[in-house]
């Protein structure tokens, strides 16, 4: 089966998502389905699926889920990510009072790391992202009293791909065994194993009996 497209998905993600083993599982199951990432601003998430840019996007909420569907996966930390030089980094966690009096930025563009590599600026983003964006010059800290953000993976309602219920059993932690569809044998090119049950012999004489020897 056919996608518009072929045989492939392609999921988006934003900053901080890592796919290294999702892409891993599917490779093993699904090797002749290529499977594309294609990284996104989170001001690019909607746009993305409702553009068909992207079959399913990992996405950061809060996300306009018109037409779409979004299935809730994880929480995120929230941090303050700063220059090692500024005074808030002496501390283990922070609060948003600690924050008062700084200048914070939601996000983690180029220009925004930048104003914090010189302390003009603290970023509040997830922990997450700090962490695939690690710097020597800059360190986070746990915001303790902030909200935790949300990782959803969001496809468009009506999709007829039939990949994206295997990559949601991907995601789902779903075995090979219990897959809903028949695509994985399709994509790999293995037949379902035969059973020996009820198959008959194909040459030679059936043994028989063994017989006891006779007294004298």
């Amino acid at each position: 089966m056919n996608t518009p497209d072929g045989d492939r998905l392609r999921i988006g993600f934003v900053p901080g998502v890592t796919l290294t083993k999702r892409r891993r599982i599917w490779a093993d199951r699904f090797p002749r389905v290529p499977l594309e990432m294609v990284e996104l601003h989170e001001r690019d998430q909607r746009r993305a699926l409702v553009d068909g840019d992207v079959d399913m996007c990992f996405a950061r909420l809060p996300l306009d889920s018109a037409g779409l569907h979004a299935i809730p996966l994880y929480e995120e930390q929230p941090v303050v990510w700063l220059s090692k030089d500024h005074v808030v980094s002496a501390l283990d966690e922070v609060t948003a009072e600690d924050l008062a009096d700084e200048r914070v930025i939601h996000d983690a563009e180029p220009q925004s790391i930048e104003l914090a590599t010189y302390s003009a600026a603290v970023l509040r983003v997830p922990m997450s992202v700090a962490r695939s964006g690690s710097r020597r010059d800059m360190v986070y800290r746990p915001v303790t009293d902030a909200e935790p953000t949300t990782v959803v993976l969001a496809w468009r309602v009506g999709d007829d791909n039939p990949w994206i219920d295997e990559f949601i059993g991907v995601v789902r932690g779903r075995t090979p065994n219990s897959s809903r569809t028949a695509q994985q044998r399709e994509a790999s090119g293995r037949k379902p194993p035969t059973s020996d049950r009820g198959k008959k012999p194909t040459g030679g004489r059936r043994p028989g009996p063994t017989r006891r020897p006779r007294r004298r």
